[in-house]
């Protein structure tokens, strides 16, 4: 029995960072499309008996990943092979972790219940947007943190200045203080009202920014609404600086152009989602790696021993 890592194709760039890093090559097998875009899966090895990690983040277009992490799991499956995880670093639908109003879905108990009955073991997952989905799973789910990653980039660069963490919203007041702990730095946080979806409007900063270095911290960065105006009204109540560390970068829409036209000196993201070619080349934006990090976790869980003490 041994551990096999298997690509889909949403991000083949992470999960061949994380084979190199674990220093085993990837599983070869073809996922590719039948003329009318029906997703096909077929393993060229051998995995009976085998723990199988399959690295699908369900980004844009995460309808088409959905399917490919389902029929590869299936695929997988029909394969005999002793264990599955799904290792998701970006889990598509998170957002929908509720009914907002009626007759709305729980699209996220919806993507958690199809990916069980495919017949995942096992998932890993990385910075929930709701850390309740956990429990929208009847299957073991890790759900790890992208904070060692980003606080670590965070020392090297703002040793030695004084620096403030903020909370874009109320609802991130929790891990805007779990960074400000390790980076032993106080908090601020800006109340805003969203009218509607995907329009943000700033109205209250809680807190005492003037003179020093803003750091917005968030799980999510997506139309980069929230993020710019946030910092905008960081900058209008007397912020040096302001920059953003962000766990996903979706960045859809207009994000990049907010971002490149914003207040902000730079937005940090990881690579659980695939840099595409304008993130890759605007300026203010950089990417950092979790391979290191999920590689660890798929090695302790392959080992079975701890993952949680990966953030002790």
């Amino acid at each position: 029995m041994g551990m096999k890592i298997l690509s889909g194709n949403s991000n083949s760039e992470l999960a061949e960072a994380i084979a190199a890093y674990l220093n085993m090559p990837l599983t070869k097998a073809a996922i590719r499309r039948f003329s009318d875009q029906e997703v096909f899966v077929e393993i060229h090895e051998n995995v009976r008996g085998e723990d199988v990690f399959i690295v699908q983040p369900t980004n844009f277009p995460a309808n088409d990943h959905m399917m490919e992490l389902l029929v590869a799991i299936d695929a997988l499956k029909r394969a005999s092979a002793r264990r599955i995880t799904a290792v998701i670093p970006y889990f598509g639908y998170a957002r929908q972790d509720r009914k907002p109003g009626p007759r709305t879905p729980i699209s996220a108990k919806l993507v958690a219940n199809l990916i069980t009955t495919a017949g995942a073991n096992r998932v890993l997952t990385m910075d929930l947007h709701a850390g309740q989905i956990q429990g929208f799973f009847d299957i073991p789910t890790d759900n790890l943190y992208a904070m060692p990653v980003l606080v670590r980039d965070m020392k090297e660069k703002y040793t030695n200045k004084e620096t403030t963490i903020v909370s874009p919203d109320v609802g991130g007041v929790v891990r805007a203080r779990a960074y400000a702990k390790r980076m032993d730095a106080p908090i601020a946080i800006i109340d805003k009202r969203r009218e509607r979806a995907g329009v943000s409007e700033v109205m209250h900063l809680v807190g005492e920014v003037e003179g020093t270095d803003c750091i917005l911290v968030d799980d999510i960065v997506d139309s980069a609404g929230t993020l710019c105006n946030a910092a905008k009204a960081l900058k209008d109540a007397g912020a040096k600086s302001v920059s953003a560390y962000v766990a996903h970068g979706v960045l859809s829409g207009p994000a990049l152009e907010r971002i490149e036209n914003s207040v902000m000196d730079e937005v940090v993201i990881t690579d659980s989602i695939k840099p595409t070619e304008g993130v890759r080349s605007n300026s203010k934006v950089r990417v950092v790696t979790v391979a290191p990090l999920l590689a660890e976790a798929m090695n302790r869980i392959a080992h079975e021993t701890s993952v949680s003490s990966l953030f002790d």
